[in-house]
């Protein structure tokens, strides 16, 4: 990431997660994703603060906070896949929905990502990715 600000407030969260704070960091996070700056921010910068959330591993079930933090990242993904179509957008867009409970739109996302792999390269590690998250549904 190469804005300073992006990284400072990553390291922040970071830092509040280390500590063993999942719900501060989920907040910290979802006040992130839903500031006015973010939205500023070079697409792959954002894409890179979306996916140390979205893809992150994690156990358990979802928290209300984890819940709601991956809601605050729908808009800036839908505006990152409106505006670039990458496959991999589609992806988290789609896991936000699934988590938020709109598997119909969730499908969707997944299914479109995975056409646009597909038609880059059928054999990537992304490609499984979207198959196996789109027949989960």
């Amino acid at each position: 990431m190469a804005n300073e600000a992006l990284v400072a407030s990553i390291k922040k969260i970071m830092t509040v997660a280390k500590s063993g704070d999942a719900d501060g960091a989920n907040a910290l996070y979802g006040e992130l994703f839903a500031s006015p700056a973010f939205a500023e921010y070079a697409p792959q910068d954002q894409r890179q603060a979306l996916k140390l959330f979205i893809l992150a591993k994690r156990n358990g079930p979802p928290s209300k906070s984890f819940i709601e933090t991956h809601r605050s990242a729908i808009a800036p993904l839908q505006t990152l896949v409106d505006t670039l179509g990458e496959p991999g957008d589609y992806e988290m867009l789609g896991i936000c929905f699934q988590l938020t409970g709109e598997e119909s739109v969730a499908s969707m996302m997944f299914r479109t990502g995975l056409d646009l792999e597909r038609a880059r390269n059928p054999e990537s590690d992304l490609c499984g990715q979207l198959m196996k998250r789109f027949s989960s549904l």
